[in-house]
């Protein structure tokens, strides 16, 4: 046995604050990352091209970092219940060392292969890193994980949150005749996403990697933040951090990020900076929220929080949905919205509430199919996040108000005012006079000159006839 240590990176592409890595690297002076593309996940069908294609960029500079530390990045393409066992062995390694997930099925692979390597005599070390405080670590006073946010956030931003841990630094490699068993027991180069079968020609919003994440951190942290809580709802504004990818591949540690936000509060000179700041760092706190929740809740990936709604009558129309899927609702903010999320695999947060819940309150579409849709396009999508905000749009998540239902037209009004957002994304409506574009009432001979669709349900219609449904199925469960 040598004093090899592999590292299995998984939702943490990066080198600096990575504390799995930290305590590899404390372990043994010969680091080896290792990264598995697997079948299991890169073959189901809501996986998304800009995705898989920021996540090969992550890999990319996360191999740069390995080889100026001295060390190497491995790739494998099989599945990590049986390729990672078998790269250990045949190098001999001492111990493989992770991150933990909340993810369902993160678990339960996790367990196949830490059962698999100790069966080989392969030690194994898992932490927690993706969090500023592991799910154990945030419950009730009676002990119980949260099922609403504001007591979560409450008890969650009073816990001392832990500094940033040391980078990699210097580290030993893999000799040339080890590098030739690892070869032999299944790393491969590097591939490109269209070697994987996926295929994104378009720029994706951020560019993948740390050092990027780093750049976007320092960006935001130091100007937008501070006028975060005002300017995150108007999509037409550069307001929001645009993270979220670095986030959910780790390009960024959590740590670090947090770090950043309460060196900006040391410099805020204003209560309205300080809102704006303490604003964002609620954000981060839901992305914990919905993690800490999958994470005891399970169940929540495959189903519905609240019981009014596990089999609740939708009418799941497939040409309405498509319709949806491709922003030719005749609702402007709604088409705008999903224009944006087809052409650049993000959509903004305020953007995904509006159409989440038109699919579910004004087209009656089960949550899941828009859930799932997300899954497909989106180049930042979480399982845990993702889930939560449909839940929530939808009013079967655990949320204490069930029936909030969004107007597009007054979303559009208050949202984005001048319709600048609808205009850059639905560029047929450029001519269209603000008050129309706002309210989505346009004349209809002005839509056909336009080639615009007439709206394809009548929202107040649908908002009533959602409101029985849930009365029904609410009197029936009580």
């Amino acid at each position: 046995m040598s004093d090899l240590i592999l590292f299995w990176h998984r939702r943490d592409l990066r080198i600096s604050d990575n504390i799995g890595l930290a305590a590899a690297r404390a372990s043994s002076q010969k680091v080896v990352g290792v990264f598995c593309l697997d079948p299991n996940i890169l073959e189901r069908d809501d996986v998304a091209p800009a995705r898989v294609s920021y996540m090969i960029g992550c890999l990319q500079s996360l191999q740069q970092g390995y080889t100026q530390a001295g060390s190497q990045l491995l790739i494998l393409h099989d599945d990590p219940c049986k390729a990672l066992p078998d790269l250990a062995a045949a190098l001999k390694a001492k111990a493989i060392f992770w991150n933990w997930d909340v993810e369902p099925y993160s678990k339960q692979r996790d367990r196949l292969v830490s059962d698999a390597l100790t069966q080989k005599g392969i030690e194994v070390h898992h932490h927690w890193d993706q969090l500023l405080h592991a799910p154990e670590e945030i419950h009730s006073k009676s002990q119980e994980p949260y099922t609403v946010y504001t007591p979560f956030w409450k008890n969650w931003s009073n816990q001392a949150k832990m500094a940033p841990v040391d980078t990699l630094h210097q580290a030993e490699g893999l000799t040339p005749e080890e590098q030739e068993t690892a070869q032999q027991a299944g790393a491969i180069a590097l591939p490109t996403a269209k070697d994987l079968g996926f295929v994104w020609d378009n720029e994706l919003l951020t560019q993948p990697g740390e050092e990027a994440a780093q750049a976007k951190l320092a960006e935001f942290s130091t100007h937008a933040i501070t006028e975060y809580e005002e300017q995150r709802n108007f999509p037409a504004i550069k307001g929001t951090s645009e993270l979220s990818a670095a986030l959910k591949f780790g390009a960024i540690g959590i740590r670090t990020v947090w770090a950043a936000t309460i060196a900006a509060l040391k410099n805020s000179r204003s209560d309205e900076t300080q809102a704006s700041i303490q604003a964002w760092q609620k954000e981060l706190a839901w992305r914990e929220f919905y993690q800490h929740a999958l994470y005891h809740f399970p169940e929540l990936a495959d189903g519905p929080y609240r019981d009014t709604f596990k089999d609740f009558p939708w009418d799941n129309n497939p040409q309405l949905f498509q319709a949806w899927c491709e922003g030719k609702t005749g609702y402007p903010i709604v088409d705008a919205a999903m224009r944006q999320l087809n052409t650049l695999g993000w959509m903004h947060n305020r953007c995904r509430m509006i159409v989440a819940s038109f699919l579910t309150k004004d087209l009656l579409i089960n949550w899941q199919w828009g859930e799932k849709y997300f899954l497909q396009k989106l180049y930042d999508a979480d399982l845990s996040a993702n889930n939560g905000g449909w839940q929530w749009s939808a009013s079967s998540g655990m949320d204490p108000k069930p029936l909030r239902i969004f107007n597009p037209a007054s979303q559009a009004k208050k949202f984005d005012p001048e319709g600048e957002y609808i205009r850059e994304w639905l560029p047929e409506l450029r001519s269209v006079d603000t008050e129309y574009l706002i309210s989505g009432d346009i004349p209809p001979l002005e839509r056909h000159a336009l080639n615009y669709p007439a709206p394809i349900v009548d929202h107040k219609q649908q908002q009533r006839l959602f409101k029985e449904r849930y009365q029904q199925q609410k009197a029936m469960k009580d």
